[in-house]
């Protein structure tokens, strides 16, 4: 049963998740050896309570493979999400994120053998109108632009796998194994990173005392608490709602951004009236989805 509780904990998890951008472009660090620390931090927090709490982390070898694996489409998603924002910014960053429930509306119910809904697809639908848009307004933005719906894209897939593990496995054991992977395996892609996209082929590994504070922030609020949070609802609350209150993420993002950045963060018209008919496809969605049980409990 979803409680009111649970929905306020879902919004502020997304506040803090739209905060994540902001700290991103505030820490010195380029994305990939960023996402690295900040996955080796969190899983270092995740170990210590797990062993406070006395969390079993016993899984079969499947479920274990698995989390890792899951563990490294979630770096995949924070390298391409922070990536997209040092290409274009905050803003186009996060409304390209965004795009996650368009992806969760077809692989949420295809993965479990069920119908696609038709409502979830006319809202995936209106997503698509935004992001057509948005993508119209400036041409220097759109690379930024596409690697922010490719992390929207992976965005969905791991939460469409965690909504799977999250129904059997404690949330705490759940993200610490795939911070464990996350971490792993960008540290396995360092030698190719640094040979083909790295400043002239060097890594950059030593963060500043700011870039050390903001990471903490990061791994400890932004990423074990909110995970664990999230897995947690996704036992009640279904993973296309989720992500489509995480397209809230931009509204809560966007603000902030424009507060501390200023000037860099202002768009014109036509980026504004796309976030916001993605945003509406947010609120739209509580009465369609009661409409359509009512509909079909007949």
């Amino acid at each position: 049963m979803v409680t009111t509780a649970d929905y306020l904990r879902l919004h502020f998890i997304v506040f803090l998740w739209g905060f994540t951008a902001i700290l991103g472009m505030k820490i010195s660090l380029p994305p990939v050896e960023m996402i690295f620390f900040r996955t080796l931090l969190s899983a270092i927090g995740l170990g210590i309570i797990v062993m406070a709490g006395r969390v079993s982390l016993d899984v079969t070898r499947k479920d274990l493979l698995g989390m890792l694996f899951t563990g490294a489409l979630v770096a995949i998603h924070w390298i391409a999400f922070f990536g997209s924002a040092r290409l274009s910014n905050v803003s186009v960053s996060l409304v390209g994120f965004a795009t996650a429930s368009l992806w969760t509306s077809f692989i949420e119910p295809l993965s479990q053998g069920k119908k696609v809904k038709a409502f979830e697809v006319f809202l995936g639908l209106c997503v698509i109108a935004g992001i057509v848009i948005v993508f119209s307004f400036q041409h220097s933005f759109r690379a930024g632009f596409l690697v922010a719906i490719f992390s929207g894209l992976m965005a969905a897939v791991f939460s469409v796998i965690n909504a799977r593990y999250a129904v059997r496995i404690d949330s705490r054991t759940i993200t610490f194994y795939e911070m464990a992977g996350a971490a792993i395996s960008t540290a396995l892609f360092f030698p190719l990173y640094a040979r083909y996209w790295a400043s002239d082929g060097v890594l950059k590994l030593a963060p500043t005392t700011e870039d050390w504070l903001y990471l903490l922030v990061l791994a400890g609020v932004c990423t074990v608490y909110a995970f664990t949070v999230m897995v947690q609802l996704m036992k009640r609350v279904s993973v296309f709602f989720i992500q489509l209150t995480i397209n809230l993420e931009p509204v809560y993002g966007i603000l902030m951004a424009l507060l501390i950045f200023k000037e860099t963060e202002r768009m014109d018209l036509r980026f504004y009236l796309g976030t916001a008919i993605i945003i509406g496809s947010v609120l739209a969605y509580p009465f369609l989805r009661r409409r359509y049980s009512a509909t079909n409990s007949r």
